[in-house]
């Protein structure tokens, strides 16, 4: 069984690409594995396949990890002194370029919350007027990151987040919920929110204003150098770019030339103009060319440094110039020699196939950078190969070929782009470290605003816990005068029993209360001392069922009728048998117990010794 692959950043990178389509392999490896490890110690996991495998059984996890890449840190007005330069330079002289009522489309690509497209409208309604930004201006705000282009098309941030915009903009553009202050829907429907990942989605295109700030100084010089390329095609002619303080464009001045390069203002280069072609000039027509003419002729192809062959109509060589024959060892006998019988024809080049090519398109070719390395010589020589067609009164003629010798300028080239890979390299290292301190510093202050967020939750929290502490405190209070209402209620009660007891105890007579169920209520010392049953043996169970000395059954109808409201006080005398296990005459009393007079609750038993029956 072959052991599992290691897992490493890469697949890590890969997993999460083919799972939720977010492309990071573009990002600063060194940024990216910090962030990355962030999160693996925040969850316990110490591997990155451990990680892996909690992301397949926690699909959740993955918000979390977007969450820590992708630094949503952002500001409005962030940097004053760049605004206040767009809102005097860059805006009006955008306007002034294009037509009275043209549409102007802006690109704020990493927008994060959304604070900096806001700011970029509030800017651009500044310049041009309400009316006018309403019906000109689109911006489009993008960002990779879902749940952060949620919060920005809402449109609602709370005071501390709205601290940077001036006062009368704050009064002008935002509307006030209570401690929240949303932007104006009216012109909240000229900004456009959309995911768009820099690297993988297409660009936005024929944009006047592209706005991309600390966002570029995530990515790798190689995937910087593919965004770039994506804005410039984004960008109308004469389009505009501003990035953040921490980025700049030293190694891609052919795309951008800067305007301000403090600020970070640049502007689109226009692609250039096709290169001039050479081609021969012949006599006029009807000219004489007698032998003088054409040795002078012959000279000045002779004195031409450039290597030039001329072959006829049917590929057959018509002339060759000095610099050819040393070059190719030609000499005279070859004048007049078909192509294929000369060497000339598949060294240094493939000649016959791109000479038929060229008769049946009818357009000269061109063909660079062709190695070849001639007789008795110990390096090769690198050529430029024209071929181009030769026409006498507009009729196909013959073949003019040329090799320039750019050996040399390729060497040169070769150094050159040596020398800027390491221009860019030097850079590339200069930024690193500018972007690690900008990252360092953007990750301090994101762990300040995170304390600051954590400072008022807990302040929030001990708020609540003093108002609960004030709801107890008013609870326990109640609860107090409840208490203090229920021991005076407990005393009167005590008394009342106290009273009632004594009533009982007074009367003589044995008493016992039932309810309406039949079940003892009340059992009084003298009914104890006849029956011999203690009243927590009788109360609460049903009268009929205890086991005493007096016939219960024979009492049912009476219970049953004083129960009904009939006032039984006709006295029934029972057979019965006392505590001590004497016979007993008891006379049984039945009365209705009533509530206020009137309503049925239970029945009142009356029973009292008479004499003994001797046996």
């Amino acid at each position: 069984m072959n052991p599992a692959p290691e897992v490493n950043l890469e697949a890590l990178l890969d997993f999460v690409k083919r799972n939720r389509g977010f492309d990071f392999t573009g990002y600063k490896r060194s940024s990216l594995e910090r962030r990355i490890r962030k999160r693996m110690e925040e969850i316990g996991c110490t591997t990155y396949a451990d990680y892996l495998d909690h992301l397949e059984v926690h699909q959740e996890e993955f918000a979390f990890l977007f969450n820590t890449i992708l630094i949503n840190v952002t500001a409005f007005f962030r940097d004053a002194a760049t605004w206040d330069y767009l809102r005097s330079e860059v805006v009006p002289g955008l306007v002034a370029a294009r037509p009275a009522g043209a549409p102007i489309r802006v690109w704020c690509a990493g927008c994060a919350s959304g604070e900096e497209a806001y700011t970029i409208a509030m800017v651009l309604a500044d310049v041009l007027g309400e009316a006018a930004y309403r019906d000109r201006v689109k911006i489009y705000a993008t960002d990779v990151d879902e749940e952060a282009l949620q919060s920005a098309r809402l449109a609602s941030y709370p005071a501390r987040s709205v601290e940077n915009v001036p006062r009368e903009a704050l009064d002008r553009y935002f509307e006030r919920y209570d401690s929240r202050y949303v932007f104006r829907q009216d012109l909240r429907r000229t900004v456009i929110f959309g995911r768009n990942d820099l690297v993988q989605d297409a660009p936005i295109s024929r944009i006047d204003l592209l706005v991309c700030r600390n966002t570029l100084m995530y990515f790798n010089a190689e995937t910087q150098g593919q965004i770039l390329r994506r804005f410039h095609f984004g960008l109308d002619d004469g389009g505009v770019l501003i990035l953040g303080k921490s980025e700049m464009l030293i190694t891609h001045a052919d795309l951008f030339q800067p305007v301000d390069l403090k600020r970070r203002v640049f502007r689109k280069v226009l692609g250039g103009a096709m290169r001039d072609r050479l081609h021969f000039v012949t006599h006029p027509p009807g000219a004489a060319v007698g032998p003088r003419h054409v040795s002078l002729r012959d000279s000045a192809m002779d004195s031409v440094p450039v290597p030039q062959v001329v072959f006829g109509g049917e590929s057959r060589l018509l002339s060759a110039n000095q610099a050819a024959r040393d070059l190719f060892a030609l000499s005279a006998a070859d004048v007049g020699r078909p192509l294929q019988d000369l060497e000339l024809s598949y060294r240094p080049l493939e000649l016959r196939s791109h000479l038929d090519r060229m008769r049946a398109d009818g357009r000269a070719i061109a063909t660079d950078r062709v190695r070849w390395t001639p007789k008795d010589a110990t390096e090769a020589r690198i050529l430029d190969v024209r071929i181009v067609p030769l026409a006498v009164e507009g009729q196909f003629e013959g073949v003019s070929v040329t090799y320039t010798d750019v050996t040399q300028a390729e060497e040169l080239r070769t150094e050159l782009e040596g020398s800027k890979r390491e221009l860019e390299q030097a850079y590339e290292e200069l930024q690193s470290t500018v972007e690690e301190l900008e990252t360092t510093n953007e990750e301090l202050q994101s762990t300040n605003e995170e304390l600051e967020t954590t400072n008022e939750e807990l302040q929030s929290t001990n708020e609540e816990l003093e108002t609960m502490n004030e709801e107890l405190q008013s609870t326990n209070e109640e609860l107090e005068t409840i208490n203090d209402e229920l021991r005076t209620r407990t005393l009167e009660l005590n008394e009342v029993n106290a009273f009632l007891e004594t009533i009982l105890a007074s009367m003589g007579l044995a008493v016992a209360v039932l309810d309406a169920r039949q079940t003892v209520q009340i059992w009084n010392r003298h009914a104890e001392d006849l029956w011999g049953v203690r009243a927590d043996e009788a109360i609460g169970q049903h009268f009929l069922g205890l086991d005493i000395g007096l016939p219960v059954e024979e009492l049912r109808s009476a219970i049953r009728s004083a129960l009904r409201g009939v006032d039984g006080r006709g006295e029934i005398a029972l057979a019965a048998t006392n505590r001590r296990g004497r016979p007993i005459q008891c006379v049984v009393r039945t009365l209705p117990l009533l509530v206020a007079g009137q309503e049925v609750t239970g029945v009142i038993l009356l029973m009292e010794q008479g004499d003994s029956e001797e046996s």
